[in-house]
């Protein structure tokens, strides 16, 4: 973690937080109980902030300062609100002729899976990111190296929920597709030349049931291995380019 990505200390976090600052993720010791602690608590469940308990060691290895049992890390990009994307996109697209296209990360949570898929994203046109406050990976040194520096060029919307992020993609146009293998529906047997969203899972449950039910289509890559799965990041390069290719 860069250090000037970094805030340290339970009170400095609170003001940081307060003052609207974009933090990406808290790390919490995990046998720390204060009074200043619980209000550091209620400041990020009221503001939806990503965090998770770790060993003291690891907050040693993060910073040398007096961290009292919390480090923050600073997002090092701004993220955009869900309707200003999408409108933005929309109304470009009226002029441009580009059809839009979206990718939701449904509770991805490795930070170079997330920059892998940026990379891949901003090379096959994704006009826009949606990912889930809670449990998404951060958007840290990690994300910036592995996405080669792509994270800077597309736009990342935080929701609080995914669900309803795919209910607004949906009323504005755009359809819903689910990279899932439960279903009988290959990839390359489904439109994907028209707008559209495509949503991957996490790395070891995929997507959520309750998302699956909520989307327009499901689709599964074919595999002819033994292994059952293929890799978060290489998957969502092969959907996204199969949308290259039927837009071609």
């Amino acid at each position: 973690m860069e250090k000037e990505n970094q805030i340290f200390g339970i009170r400095a976090i609170i003001e940081a937080v307060n003052a609207g600052k974009e933090i990406d993720k808290v790390f919490i010791q995990s046998d720390t109980q204060s009074d200043l602690m619980q209000q550091l608590m209620k400041v990020m469940k009221k503001n939806s902030i990503n965090f998770s308990y770790v060993p003291v060691e690891k907050l040693n290895r993060l910073t040398s300062n007096n961290h009292q049992g919390a480090v923050a890390t600073i997002a090092p990009i701004s993220f955009v609100k869900l309707e200003t994307l999408i409108d933005t996109v929309l109304s470009r697209s009226v002029g441009s002729g580009k059809m839009p296209l979206f990718l939701i990360l449904d509770q991805l949570s490795d930070a170079r899976n997330f920059g892998a898929i940026i990379r891949t994203a901003e090379c096959t046109g994704v006009d826009g990111i949606i990912v889930q406050k809670t449990g998404s990976a951060p958007v840290n040194g990690d994300t910036v190296k592995t996405s080669a520096g792509a994270v800077f060029n597309v736009p990342i919307c935080k929701v609080d929920h995914i669900k309803d992020a795919i209910f607004y993609l949906q009323g504005s146009g755009i359809k819903t597709v689910a990279a899932t293998e439960k279903t009988d529906q290959n990839i390359y047997d489904i439109s994907l030349n028209e707008p559209v969203a495509i949503i991957m899972g996490s790395e070891d449950r995929g997507i959520n049931p309750s998302v699956l039910k909520i989307v327009d289509e499901k689709a599964k890559l074919p595999l002819f291995g033994t292994i059952g799965s293929l890799n978060v990041s290489v998957a969502c390069g092969a959907f996204l380019y199969e949308t290259v290719r039927q837009r071609q």
